[in-house]
């Protein structure tokens, strides 16, 4: 019985040393670069503690698009080792009452953020282990209580240091709340009657292909063959944009330069694409909780 007891303890002690803070924050907003934010951010993690490791996901999130910074959370906190803290600022809704919180998923990460909608997609896809609201009495900077616009440096990031450098415990970030965020409506992937149905979650912003939330595993479904041409036809708030004929490729190069093609990104989601071009340009098409697409089969 000690044997087994002892065992159940070390099980116990690497679950908490897996999902512990490894003194590693990872900075998101819809700043930009031109002026100081992004810096005054760091300046006051690195005054909490100056063995933190600070690093950028992003600070192009267009202004105000919180879907846009749910997205790129989901892309980028896996590849992060657990007990990584994100601090995530696109808050629209600064010194209101949206609540600020720390998220920790199932996979050991922490997200420090308002709950505005940008937990959507992490929320969903890793899983929320406990949802906590920052106690600004304790974990506030000191002297910023005047403060009523910029939380992502009074509250997020000086939240986000102590955590992950252990000045304070997840649990003294503040009290519990239920295991439920702020969430964005939007397609979620289905296949029915052989038709797939997604979101449009995101452009690939440098060469505007047209990433969805549709992934190779119900593609797979379709029993696709590479060369079958799919037809999608592309809506935004249900009203049909655009429709486009493509051929399921494993490459950009399969098809001429200039024509579309239907392929899979590196996030293993269904994704069409100009080879050589810009088809969300050509074809007038967005991305975001409102734009959705219908995939099928032509011929079939």
């Amino acid at each position: 019985m000690r044997k087994i007891a002892w065992m159940m303890i070390g099980v116990l002690l690497i679950s908490h040393l897996l999902h512990s803070q490894n003194k590693v924050v990872v900075f998101q907003s819809d700043f930009g670069l031109k002026d100081g934010a992004v810096s005054a951010m760091k300046g006051v993690a690195t005054g909490v503690s100056d063995k933190l490791k600070l690093y950028d996901l992003t600070h192009e999130i267009p202004a105000y698009n919180i879907w846009e910074a749910a997205y790129r959370l989901e892309q980028t906190v896996p590849y992060w080792p657990a007990g990584t803290v994100f601090v995530s600022v696109v808050d629209p809704g600064v010194g209101t009452s949206r609540k600020s919180v720390v998220l920790k998923t199932n996979s050991g990460h922490y997200i420090v953020t308002p709950d505005n909608g940008t937990l959507t997609l992490v929320a969903a896809s890793l899983g929320v282990a406990e949802l906590r609201e920052i106690d600004e009495a304790v974990n506030r900077r000191k002297g910023s209580g005047k403060s009523y616009t910029f939380h992502g440096r009074d509250v997020y990031a000086y939240t986000a240091a102590r955590l992950a450098s252990g000045v304070i415990t997840f649990e003294q970030v503040g009290a519990v709340l239920p295991k439920k965020v702020v969430t964005l409506p939007y397609q979620h992937a289905t296949l029915e009657d052989n038709k797939l149905k997604g979101n449009i979650a995101i452009l690939d912003v440098q060469y505007g292909n047209i990433w969805t939330n549709i992934d190779a595993d119900l593609v797979s479904k379709l029993s696709l063959k590479y060369g079958d041409v799919l037809h999608a036809d592309f809506f935004h708030n249900d009203q049909q944009i655009a429709s486009v004929d493509a051929p399921y490729s494993e490459t950009f190069g399969a098809v001429p330069e200039g024509k579309p093609l239907a392929y899979f990104n590196s996030l293993m989601q269904l994704s069409f694409a100009l080879n050589m071009g810009n088809i969300a340009e050509s074809y007038h098409i967005g991305s975001g909780s409102g734009w959705s697409v219908v995939v099928y089969r032509k011929g079939k």
